[in-house]
């Protein structure tokens, strides 16, 4: 209680640490839960007008409950590294603001399209559902690509190729998740879309590498080395459990395939910033965390909201589990059919 209460001391000594990882653990939250939203939104444009309404109950129920993730990876940055958060914001408040558009047009579009018939109407809000699904995990990448640079914008080769990776990311993700709330026709053809975006993401992070190697020359040490040998082992490791599940017609291995691709991503985020937290103003960890007081304080409450989250979500996902079927289940909304 007394180290609880300290201001000169944390009440573990490598907390700061260990919030550092509670940040990446929440970004990967968000690049899972959420991805595979943006990933669903992707393949809308892609899909027969008859079979839209399997992609929006496949999400529907669980999209705006995997947004928390986003929330809390903020609060989390916040709470433990407010600089960082303010640097962060300040450096691409354009870019975050773009990111919150696109966010905005996505859940309108999936929204306002069911309130007329006509077609214009109906069009014009798909485009704008598959636009923001499209364009927010683009923006959100390069954010985090510009973070990890440590550039001053975001508008660069590097972080542009970052963000179409993480958007093809979404793709595997999208399509796995749907071949598991789908069966028949729909399921292998969803099966099929994760194998391309599998096969895309692949691709765009090999040029991704290789653009940052050369433009880059900060990240050579970190791409050459084993961590990132490990990473990359584990990412192609990933991408064989996609197809493996895809040929198999197992949507569940293929999302274990496109989960193990997104948490190699995240681990090379952590690997490139680490002992870092905001290479452009140059503060590690240690730098940028709180003083010991707030931290400790922080962390006593995270003690007791992490497992809740944690709970909630399993709790959530059982209920919604098992093929979606729009005319029977929850559509978009997560109101009940009547």
């Amino acid at each position: 209680m007394t180290r609880l209460l300290s201001d000169s001391a944390y009440m573990i000594d490598w907390l700061p640490e260990l919030w550092f990882g509670l940040v990446i653990m929440a970004l990967a939250g968000y690049l899972l839960l959420d991805g595979f939203d943006f990933g669903i939104g992707i393949l809308f444009a892609w899909a027969n007008p008859e079979d839209r309404e399997y992609l929006l109950a496949a999400f529907g129920p669980v999209w705006k409950a995997n947004e928390v993730w986003l929330v809390f990876f903020g609060t989390v940055l916040f709470a433990g590294f407010p600089a960082v958060y303010a640097n962060l914001l300040s450096r691409h408040y354009l870019l975050a603001f773009v990111i919150l558009v696109a966010l905005v047009l996505r859940g309108l579009g999936a929204k306002l399209r069911e309130e007329r018939t006509d077609d214009t109407w109906v069009t014009f809000w798909n485009r704008c559902f598959v636009v923001g699904s499209t364009l927010a995990p683009i923006f959100l990448g390069m954010l985090v690509g510009s973070w990890i640079l440590g550039t001053d914008s975001a508008w660069e080769i590097g972080p542009a190729t970052i963000g179409l990776t993480v958007a093809a990311l979404t793709v595997v993700l999208g399509g796995a998740y749907l071949a598991l709330k789908t069966t028949g026709r729909r399921q292998q053809w969803a099966l099929a879309q994760a194998r391309r975006g599998t096969l895309g993401y692949v691709l765009l992070f090999v040029l991704t590498a290789a653009i940052l190697f050369m433009a880059y020359p900060a990240t050579q040490s970190v791409l050459l080395s084993v961590t990132t040998g490990v990473i990359i082992s584990l990412t192609l490791v990933g991408a064989g459990i996609v197809w493996w599940g895809a040929h198999l017609t197992r949507p569940f291995v293929s999302l274990i395939g496109g989960a193990t691709i997104a948490v190699a991503l995240i681990g090379l985020v952590a690997t490139m910033l680490y002992p870092s937290i905001d290479p452009a103003a140059g503060l590690t960890i240690r730098d940028a965390i709180v003083s010991p007081l707030p931290l400790n304080l922080a962390t006593s409450v995270a003690i007791v909201f992490v497992p809740i989250i944690g709970v909630y979500f399993a709790f959530l996902y059982s209920i919604f589990r098992g093929p979606a079927r729009p005319s029977e289940g929850y559509n978009y909304t997560g109101r009940r059919n009547n």
